[in-house]
C-alpha cells in the first residue's frame, strides 16, 4: 500500500528500543556481540529477548543483525548464533554473507531473512536474485539513486524494499572500508570502525624525479578532511519516497544516543503522518528546522539524485552543526515534581524544552531553581556526573508553559527527552 512505509530506527540498547517506540517507530533493528559481532553493542541477549517481548506486546517489530562476513572460525559459531536467534524470536534476520543466508534458511526457515546493505544491493537484477533465494526484504545500498529506486520498485513489486533515509554516510562503497583496519586494526565490517575518514589529513604531492620534495595540497595550515561526508538526510524528498511505496525507511545510528533516536523518530514520524493526512499540502520546512537543531556534520542528499558533489563534504572541519544539546530525560515522578535524569549541565535561569512524544511543539520551562534530587537542596547548577544524577522540577514550574500542570505526567512520560538551545 502506498504511504504505508514502516519507520525503522536503530536500537543499540534496551532504553533506545523503548525510546524509539515511545516516539513512534514501527520497528527497530538491533544486534548483540553473540549475534552480529557488533563490537559496541550494549544489548546482552537477555535484555534483547526482553526488548523483543516488549515490542511484540505493543505490536511492534524487531530485526536482528547477523551481517558479518564469515571467516572459518565464525562458521563454527553459527550453531550458537542459531540458538540465540531462536531464543530471541525476532521478526527478521539481517544477513549479508550468502553462506550465512543458506545456513539460516536451512536451520531457521521460520525467521524471515533480510539482505543487509553490506551485500551491496544496487540493482533490480540483484534484488531479483535474492528474492529467488528466499529473501523477504532487501536493504538497498546508499548508492542507489531515486531513478534507480523507481525502476527497482517497478520491476520488483513482490519483495519488500528498505532504504536509508537519515544518518552517517560512509566514504567507502556501502561500508566496504579498509581504512579502519589498516590504520587502527579495527575492522569496520565487524562493528569496530574507527571512522578514519573523519580524521584530519595533510595531503602532499611527490614528483617522481624529486623524491622527498613534498608539495602540500592545501591552501592553509588547517589540513584536509578530504573524506568527511556530511550526514544523509532525505526528509526534503520524503514525499517522493512515500509515493513510490518503499516498505521500510531506515535511520542509521546503532551507536547513537537515546536523544538522537528520540529526535529522529519524532521528526520523521510526524513528517510521515502529515504526508498521509494531506499529501498535496505536505511541506518539509517545519520538520527540517527540527532536524537542524541536532548535532550533525551538516546534511546531504547523498546519491539520491546522482553522484555527490563537493558541497556534500566538509573539507575543513568535522565539528558538529546544530544549536541544541540534550540535557536529560524524564526518569519518573514524585508527588510534587518531575524527576529529570541529567545528561548535560543545567544552570539556574536556563530555559529547557521538553519534547513530548504526543505533541510536536516543545514544552518550555524556565529553571528558576535547580533542585538536586539526592537531597532536595537548591544548587546554582548541576552537571551529569555519575549515572543517575537527577534534579527535581516542581509541577508549578510548568504553570507558565502552555500545558496544565495536571497534564505533565500524561504528556511527558519516562524516557521523554529534554534539550537546551546553545
Amino acid at each position: 500500500m502506498l504511504g504505508n512505509s514502516e519507520l525503522l530506527l536503530p536500537a543499540g540498547s534496551l532504553s533506545r528500543l523503548k525510546t524509539a517506540f515511545l516516539y513512534g517507530a514501527d520497528a527497530v533493528y538491533a544486534g548483540a556481540p553473540d549475534l552480529s559481532l557488533r563490537a559496541h553493542s550494549e544489548f546482552p541477549l537477555q535484555e534483547l529477548s526482553a526488548g523483543i517481548s516488549y515490542a511484540h506486546g505493543i505490536g511492534k517489530k524487531v530485526y536482528l543483525t547477523l551481517n558479518l562476513f564469515t571467516h572459518n572460525p565464525d562458521v563454527a559459531k553459527l550453531p550458537m548464533f542459531l540458538k540465540a536467534v531462536r531464543e530471541a524470536s525476532p521478526d527478521g534476520l539481517i544477513v549479508s554473507d550468502p553462506g550465512v543466508f543458506a545456513y539460516m534458511k536451512e536451520h531457521a526457515p521460520d525467521i524471515p531473512l533480510h539482505i543487509s546493505t553490506q551485500a551491496n544491493v544496487c540493482s533490480w537484477l540483484t534484488v531479483k536474485f535474492w528474492q529467488d533465494m528466499g529473501a523477504k526484504m532487501c536493504v538497498l545500498g546508499r548508492e542507489v539513486s531515486f531513478a534507480e529506486l523507481t525502476e527497482i520498485r517497478k520491476l520488483c513489486p513482490d519483495i519488500r524494499l528498505e532504504m536509508f533515509i537519515h544518518g552517517a554516510m560512509c566514504m567507502s562503497y556501502s561500508g566496504r572500508c579498509l581504512l579502519s583496519s589498516f590504520m587502527a586494526s579495527r575492522p569496520a565490517n565487524k562493528g569496530q570502525c574507527a571512522h578514519s575518514c573523519r580524521w584530519k589529513y595533510k595531503v602532499y604531492l611527490e614528483e617522481e624525479e624529486r623524491p622527498g620534495a613534498y608539495i602540500p595540497i592545501e591552501e592553509d595550515d588547517k589540513g584536509t578532511y578530504l573524506m568527511n561526508s556530511k550526514d544523509l538526510c532525505l526528509l526534503p524528498h520524503l514525499d517522493k519516497i512515500l509515493t513510490l511505496g518503499i516498505d521500510s525507511l531506515k535511520i542509521e545510528g546503532r551507536n547513537k544516543s537515546d536523544y538522537y533516536v528520540a529526535m529522529t523518530t519524532r521528526v520523521y514520524r510526524r513528517a510521515i503522518d502529515a504526508w498521509r493526512e494531506n499529501p498535496e499540502a505536505w511541506q518539509a520546512d517545519t520538520f527540517m528546522a527540527e532536524l537542524e537543531t541536532m548535532q550533525s556534520r551538516g546534511y546531504t542528499q547523498g546519491f539520491f539524485f546522482g553522484m555527490p558533489e563537493a558541497k556534500d563534504y566538509n573539507y575543513t572541519t568535522t565539528l558538529s552543526t546544530g544549536n541544541a544539546l540534550c540535557v536529560g530525560s524524564v526518569a519518573g515522578f514524585t508527588e510534587n515534581a518531575l524527576v529529570l535524569e541529567v545528561r548535560n549541565r543545567i544552570c539556574q535561569g536556563d530555559e529547557i524544552e521538553f519534547l513530548s512524544p504526543y505533541r510536536f511543539d516543545p514544552i518550555r520551562v524556565k529553571m528558576t531553581k535547580v533542585i538536586d534530587a539526592r537531597n532536595e537542596t537548591e544548587v546554582p547548577k548541576i552537571s551529569a556526573g555519575k549515572a543517575g544524577q537527577s534534579i527535581l522540577i516542581p509541577y508549578d514550574f510548568f504553570a507558565l508553559s502552555d500545558i496544565k500542570t495536571g497534564e505533565v505526567q500524561k504528556l511527558l512520560p519516562p524516557l521523554t527527552v529534554v534539550r537546551r538551545k546553545v
